[in-house]
């Protein structure tokens, strides 16, 4: 069917004809994107305007009255669940008449179920509406003729645009301010796991803010890719739109696979990262924009001041030089009148470290010029280039906005191959708050803060650029983003000792926070292994500090005063062995403390548990634990008379009491003769560091007791647990992957390592407690970690003898522990 067929039945049939042809239109497979769009807006257009004219008082042509479309259906930007802005324009000759036929137009459309926004206004009454209230000066903006009066119609545009030009100076802060209140409500488009396509920063309000701040003469949008960007969004709305069913703009998780096959797209990923890409073109723009609007309502406010100083003349723009080709005017970074972009291929990086390092913007005209005339660098890099990218991504924070401005013209890609396929890539996992490629950046821009620490901050910078360039790869991305460093490093110009440490440090960026997280620091063969792959002190000088910056550029869940001191000792001690001090091959702990054996005693007299509980104070600086969001650090030392069920029992009890537990170590001692004659009693110790989950310790006492209750049976653990996972808050619509458990091969010589991954819920410590007690393995220790919704739990367990599990049993046990957490 066209459109001319489309309104054909609309006119033939009336209201029920329109709901056809458009039920038609949406569902037909041929159309979509702007064309469909297009086609709706003609459809609607005809059927209002067939209402407007059977119910007008005059006929086609009324005088003094019209019908006008405004804000996205002025535009033309109607999706499948959009509603209707339409304007009642009179001239106030006979309001009986108007409200009458207001009642024939909107009802009709009420009845279709069609979201309606109306209003009723006189020319006059329109213009001061406007200028009492932004949001209806910008949908006045667009307004678009449907029928009537075409003179009236014409009056008010004209009146609206002259108003908005002439008041441009003190309105377009106001929307300024406006778009930065939306961002921070609604966050960051491109970002987002969920964005909003309307809302949020870089999404369709955005567009629509670009367009009134053209409509003011007063500053222009960079209009590269700008068109196509808003169609992407437009496009996806349209989708979410018809497969939701509903009129919503924000893209759900458990939608956007659907979506993505109703736009032919791959799948979810690739459906974000189209999203993505649109949501940068258009917070470039909007950023560009608005520093513009910014320098030009500056200039005319000290204009006259100027002219008055300097006899009526022009003033010159003043030019500071920066660096070779490049000055500072008017606050942003320019090329000298002298730069030569198509003989010095150096010129883009001299001049984003030149703007990084004076924290200017970098001139969007000057990046398109240098995107346009310079040539590419020759393989290897020359010195200058290698200094200058160092120096960029060694900038701070200035070095994200400089970034952009290179990456809008498209030039870090033909710096950087390879960041193409890490441009604008999604991460699926609640504890990242960036795309792959922002949070490279944002790593860069951490690691600049911790150069002063390391002997080659050269080489750290460019790790923490390169450390996960190897997610737009399939496999393992350390594996996959080894082999690319070496590529990079080598056509930076970097020699082979350098390339080799590169390497090394993208392939071991995860080791240091997954081993202190999930090792014993005690066995000799977690320090061992840590010290054979990072290889020397200077890289594992490096690897420390990269692993800082890639913690604190992922998010706050991410980095801790905790597991900065677990690394941190991690660290101490590899670094020993690699200095020779010792061989890694220490004997099994030593003797328990005082107070342990004090504990121990006591638990042996009484019969019953004894515990011991204090408030640790988090190393670093009070802001630092304050940035990092650390809960209260609490010890908890425990002596219990030997006998099953100890650890489901604490780990039940302490769940019970919200104490949320991070690291825990287990052994048994046997007493001392003068203690127990009979020389078979033994005692559990237990050292776990615990954190208070909302800031309170419980009291010692209360612990105890229910501790006490729990090893005699008398307190049901599961049946309170059962309460509280019912209750636990979970995602609509979505179903957590399912719980994995392996065997870590020679983790250590002292017992068999079991690492499990979950969703973290209250009680499952206790649950993996339970399973691990009904396959008869003791827990010397263990190590557990929660990353988002994610628990990364490690156990080092033994055979009742003490001995490390044989191979067979070990699988058996993880085997029956991840049956145990599926059911």
């Amino acid at each position: 069917m066209t459109r001319t067929d489309d309104r054909k039945e609309a006119d033939d049939t009336g209201p029920s004809g329109y709901a056809a042809a458009r039920l038609h239109l949406l569902n037909e497979g041929v159309r979509s994107g702007p064309p469909r769009r297009t086609a709706l807006a003609g459809l609607t257009d005809d059927w209002l305007t067939g209402l407007f004219t059977a119910a007008a008082p005059a006929g086609p042509s009324s005088k003094g009255i019209s019908l006008v479309a405004v804000g996205g259906y002025g535009r033309g930007e109607l999706s499948p669940r959009s509603d209707l802005d339409l304007l009642l324009l009179h001239d106030g000759s006979d309001p009986a008449a108007v409200a009458a036929l207001a009642d024939r137009l909107w009802y009709p459309v009420w009845d279709l179920g069609i979201s309606l926004d109306h209003s009723v206004r006189t020319p006059a009454e329109a213009r001061k509406t406007a200028g009492e209230d932004l949001k209806v000066q910008l949908g006045l903006l667009d307004a678009r003729h449907l029928a009537g009066d075409l003179g009236l119609t014409a009056g008010l545009r004209t009146a609206i645009l002259a108003d908005w030009r002439n008041q441009a100076p003190k309105r377009l802060p106001e929307l300024q301010e406006l778009c930065a209140e939306r961002a921070e409500r609604h966050g960051e488009l491109r970002f987002l796991l969920e964005p909003d396509l309307k809302e949020a920063r870089g999404g369709l309000r955005d567009v629509t803010a670009l367009r009134a701040v053209a409509a003011s003469w007063l500053a222009d949008a960079p209009r590269e890719g700008l068109a196509d960007a808003r169609r992407r969004l437009l496009d996806a709305r349209d989708a979410l739109h018809l497969v939701t069913g509903r009129a919503t703009d924000r893209l759900a998780l458990q939608e956007q696979d659907q979506v993505a096959a109703e736009l032919g797209l791959l799948d979810a990923d690739t459906l974000l990262r189209q999203v993505y890409e649109a949501a940068r073109v258009i917070s470039y723009a909007g950023d560009v924009t608005w520093r513009e609007v910014g320098r030009v309502l500056r200039a005319r406010a000290v204009r006259p001041r100027l002219r008055a100083m300097l006899g009526g003349g022009k003033p010159v723009a003043e030019r500071s030089p920066l660096a070779e080709g490049v000055v500072e005017q008017d606050g942003e970074a320019v090329l000298a009148r002298t730069a030569r972009p198509e003989r010095d291929p150096v010129l883009p990086l001299r001049a984003a470290a030149a703007a990084a390092q004076a924290a200017l913007p970098l001139s969007p005209h000057a990046v398109r010029r240098m995107a346009a005339t310079t040539r590419p660098l020759p393989t290897p890099w020359p010195a200058e280039a290698r200094e200058q990218l160092i120096t960029l991504l060694g900038s701070g924070r200035p070095t994200v906005d400089v970034w952009e401005a290179l990456e809008a013209e498209g030039l870090i890609t033909r710096l950087l191959p390879d960041w193409e396929r890490v441009r604008c890539r999604p991460q699926r996992n609640a504890v990242h708050l960036w795309t792959v490629d922002r949070h490279l950046i944002e790593t860069a821009v951490r690691a600049s803060a911790l150069t002063r620490r390391v002997s080659r901050p050269d080489l750290l910078l460019v790790a923490a650029l390169l450390h996960d360039i190897g997610k737009g790869w399939p496999g393992d991305h350390s594996v996959a983003g080894e082999i690319i460093a070496k590529d990079v490093a080598a056509r930076l110009g970097f020699d082979r000792a350098d390339v080799t440490v590169l390497a090394t440090l993208v392939r071991h960026h995860l080791l240091l926070v997954e081993t202190a997280t999930r090792r014993d620091l005690d066995d000799p063969a977690t320090v061992r292994a840590v010290a054979d792959a990072v290889g020397s002190e200077s890289t594992l000088e490096l690897l420390h500090a990269l692993t800082e910056a890639d913690a604190l550029a992922t998010g706050p869940a991410a980095w801790s005063t905790w597991r900065a001191s677990l690394v941190t000792d991690l660290v101490r001690r590899a670094a020993a062995v690699l200095a020779g001090e010792h061989s890694g091959t220490e004997p099994e702990p030593g003797a328990p403390t005082a107070e342990q054996e004090r504990l121990a005693i006591e638990a042996h007299r009484t019969g019953g548990p004894v515990l011991a509980l204090r408030a640790q104070a988090e190393p670093g600086p009070p802001e630092e634990s304050a940035e990092t969001g650390e809960p209260l650090g609490v010890e908890l030392l425990i002596a219990v008379p030997d006998q099953p069920g100890v650890l489901p029992a604490l780990a039940g009890v302490l769940a019970l009491h919200r104490l949320t537990v991070r690291t825990g170590g287990l052994r048994t001692l046997r007493l001392p003769d003068d203690v127990d004659a009979s020389g078979d009693g033994s005692v559990l110790l237990l050292d776990w560091r615990v954190a208070a989950e909302y800031g309170s310790l419980p009291q010692a006492t209360r612990l105890r007791a229910d501790l006490v209750r729990a090893l005699d049976g008398s307190l049901d653990i599961a049946s309170h647990l059962a309460e509280r996972d019912a209750a636990y808050p979970r995602r609509r619509g979505r179903t957590a992957p399912p719980p994995r458990v392996t065997v870590a091969p020679a983790a250590s010589r002292h017992a068999t390592v079991i690492e499990v991954r979950a969703q973290d819920a209250p009680g499952l410590l206790f649950r993996i407690g339970t399973a691990l007690e009904k396959a008869a393995v003791r827990v010397r220790s263990m190590h557990v970690s929660t990353l988002g919704a994610n628990a990364v739990d490690a156990f080092y367990v033994t055979s009742g003898t003490g001995a490390p599990l044989p191979p067979e049993d070990a699988t058996a046990t993880a085997r029956a522990l991840e049956e145990a957490l599926r059911a």
